[in-house]
């Protein structure tokens, strides 16, 4: 498959390794990976505030972005639930708020075609063992925006339960969300806080090395929390885990012999 990705704002900000990680997992499934050079942030943020006309203009421009690369592409995936969920169920209703009707249905065509990557990956390509290898101890928290939005369930344990040499441990009360939820950490930093409390809790009981998601924004709110109380846990992305092998690689990617 030829396949677009949508790296969002945080990823390409903050977490660029989480898509070199994606990456990394496509082409040795034996995929072609493309990068869609004028692709912006998506709005998620707007939309989630109640800002939905000031959204529209970065909602057009995903649009004709997107639907260019698909005239090349089969699928979009990026590595985050939360700004799928945005692209596949508040594009198209915008839009319409607004009164642009010809636009949702552009949008509808192109969120119909993108995908979180655990749902590629297990939905539309068929696989679970995409040949990892992780030796940890880690425990998985699914993020609200894939889990009720998307509907993603157990793709991403699927996966993770395939990775050679892991141990995956279940979260008590993995379904509770984390206290994130974009600006409502902003809004409602007590609140957030008590939920980030809860959360920690819960991982640190597993006694697990890692804690893994499908979302950066997540995991940075979940790891900074973590990492507040040197509790020796980290945070990490569900493509970073599988794109790992266990072999090492020289600097242009070649594998490493003795």
């Amino acid at each position: 498959m030829r396949i677009g990705l949508f790296v969002t704002c945080l990823g390409d900000a903050m977490f660029p390794g989480v898509n070199r990680a994606t990456v990394t997992v496509l082409e040795r499934l034996g995929h072609t990976v493309v990068f869609p050079a004028d692709q912006t942030c998506c709005g998620q943020m707007h939309l989630n505030t109640g800002y939905a006309r000031e959204a529209l203009p970065l909602v057009r421009h995903h649009v004709e972005t997107f639907e260019a690369a698909l005239q090349t592409c089969d699928a979009i995936v990026a590595p985050s639930g939360s700004c799928v969920a945005s692209v596949r169920h508040q594009h198209a209703s915008a839009a319409r708020d607004v009164g642009a009707t010809a636009l949702a249905g552009r949008a509808e065509a192109v969120g119909a075609r993108t995908y979180e990557l655990s749902e590629l990956l297990v939905d539309v390509l068929g696989l679970t063992d995409v040949g990892a290898y992780y030796p940890h101890r880690v425990t998985y928290h699914p993020t609200c925006h894939s889990l009720r939005l998307l509907h993603v369930n157990d793709q991403p344990l699927r996966l993770l339960r395939a990775v050679r040499g892991l141990d995956l441990v279940e979260l008590p009360a993995a379904e509770s969300c984390c206290g994130f939820g974009g600006t409502f950490a902003i809004k409602n930093p007590d609140v957030s806080t008590a939920m980030l409390a809860d959360k920690m809790s819960h991982v640190l009981s597993t006694g697990a090395e890692v804690c893994a998601a499908s979302d950066s924004s997540c995991l940075m709110h979940i790891g900074g929390g973590l990492s507040r109380l040197r509790a020796g846990v980290r945070a990490v992305h569900l493509a970073e885990i599988l794109a790992e092998t266990g072999v090492a690689t020289g600097p242009m990617g070649g594998a490493l012999t003795p």
